[in-house]
């Protein structure tokens, strides 16, 4: 679900190097903020888009019942003004099905992400389900990639106060892995762990499945934590590469 020209801008890498005293203070003053194109991804300082007219996909008329069901996925940006722009295909259905799925998009409306009580240009993805029984399609908001809150003082300093000697790497961009087959029912968990190196820039160097959903789930897995942001691990506050477990959602396509 990367997005074209992703960049990140990364919570609070201006605290690593400085001395431990200082880090966890220095983590709490930072605030989320936009990519390098100025736009945001939902957080715990910006609000998702709301969907407040729809328009509903209609079916190509050459499909066949047999070609219906399947799914388009879009990533677009509202704007600070509703309005959708920069409308990419993540998961195709074919070209006639992503073109009214699109079409259909640019003629919704919505209620803008917001920082505060600004309004501020946001991204999401929007999926349409397409029914064999040709049941209305209607595109549906989904968050599939977010930014989290830096880890608390809690969690960077002992009871007394003072800086821990060592910090793990803390996950502060997700994003949740894609199914192979949007129809499919899983008897299982739609969870899997993952372990991944961090390196000292909050990059995953390395990714293994260590626990698994099979059903070709687990590349997906693999494939969402490669796009994962870290705040690295510190040893005397000091960045350092260091590994973790995560647990990958999956979207709910």
């Amino acid at each position: 679900m990367t997005r074209a020209g992703y960049a990140f801008a990364l919570w609070a890498l201006t605290a690593i190097g400085l001395c431990p005293q200082n880090a966890a203070s220095s983590i709490q003053t930072h605030h989320q903020g936009p990519d390098q194109d100025g736009v945001y991804y939902v957080g715990p300082e910006i609000s998702a888009p709301r969907m407040i007219r729809t328009v509903a996909v209609p079916y190509p008329d050459m499909a066949s019942t047999h070609d219906v069901q399947g799914m388009t996925v879009l990533a677009t940006v509202i704007g600070s003004n509703g309005i959708p722009a920069h409308i990419q295909v993540l998961h195709s259905h074919g070209d006639a099905f992503d073109r009214a799925s699109i079409s259909a998009l640019q003629h919704s409306a919505f209620e803008p992400g917001r920082l505060g009580d600004k309004p501020v240009p946001v991204w999401i993805d929007v999926r349409v389900v397409f029914h064999a029984n040709r049941i209305q399609a209607i595109p549906q908001v989904l968050i599939t990639e977010r930014d989290l809150p830096p880890p608390d003082e809690s969690q960077m300093e002992d009871k007394h106060h003072n800086p821990l000697p060592y910090t793990p790497p803390f996950p502060i961009h997700t994003v949740d892995a894609d199914f192979v087959d949007p129809f499919a029912t899983h008897p299982y968990v739609q969870v899997a762990i993952v372990a991944v190196l961090v390196s000292e820039e909050g990059l995953p160097k390395e990714v293994r499945v260590v626990r698994g959903l099979g059903f070709g789930l687990d590349t997906k897995a693999e494939t969402a934590v490669w796009q994962y942001r870290f705040l690295p691990a510190t040893k005397k506050g000091q960045p350092i590469a260091a590994r973790r477990n995560v647990m990958v959602s999956f979207a709910k396509f």
